[in-house]
């Protein structure tokens, strides 16, 4: 009993290294495949440690999508901060959702097909996140629709650009010949209707 205190004792420390092997192991094995004896041999913790933090696997997975959510989009407001320029500013977003995304340790969006498993007051607080890190690309969109960039900002379209966006994960690789500005140039330009050369003037 004494070495479970202690280790009990230790755990805080290690809150943040969890969320973010289980939220790992949860987009490349899937909720369902993921054991929290899997989640606790990737941090080295003994396999009941991360009760002492977290209920539930499902209390994990809603912990680390709302938690990854409001993580980037404390990342996307940082990064558009006094961009006033609507072209600019998607470019912006673009690039650091994909950082985000496929150079950090925060897959958040990638976790959204998993939710089937969670509860309606889980659903509500990760859509209450996912709301807050839709805003200012929807702001973006309606800006340039109102400046005739863009058909339409309608929501369609914000949902399937974070659709591109995200299956970049399973294609991109850091050694291959793209850098991932010039993976944001193409999705940008896409987006806009210009060749990617163009997208380098916004």
């Amino acid at each position: 009993m004494p070495r479970r205190k202690a280790e009990a004792g230790l755990e805080p420390n290690r809150r943040a290294e969890l969320l973010r092997a289980a939220a790992r192991l949860f987009v490349e094995k899937g909720f369902d495949a993921t054991t929290t004896r899997d989640i606790a041999d990737a941090v080295g913790m003994r396999s009941g440690s991360p009760f002492y933090h977290f209920r539930s696997k499902q209390e994990l997975l809603k912990t680390a999508m709302v938690e990854g959510l409001d993580a980037g989009y404390t990342r996307l407001l940082a990064a558009i901060d006094g961009v006033s320029e609507p072209e600019q500013r998607l470019r912006i977003l673009v690039r650091t959702h994909l950082g985000t995304l496929l150079e950090g340790e925060c897959p958040a969006p990638m976790l959204l097909g998993e939710t089937r498993a969670l509860d309606a007051a889980a659903h509500a607080e990760i859509a209450a996140a996912f709301d807050r890190y839709q805003a200012p690309w929807q702001a973006t969109l309606d800006e340039l629709a109102q400046a005739g960039k863009i058909p339409s900002a309608a929501s369609p379209v914000r949902l399937l650009l974070f659709g591109m966006l995200n299956w970049s994960k399973h294609w991109y690789r850091a050694d291959g010949k793209l850098s991932l500005d010039e993976v944001a140039d193409s999705a940008v330009a896409l987006l806009l209707g210009a060749s990617p050369g163009d997208s380098g003037e916004l």
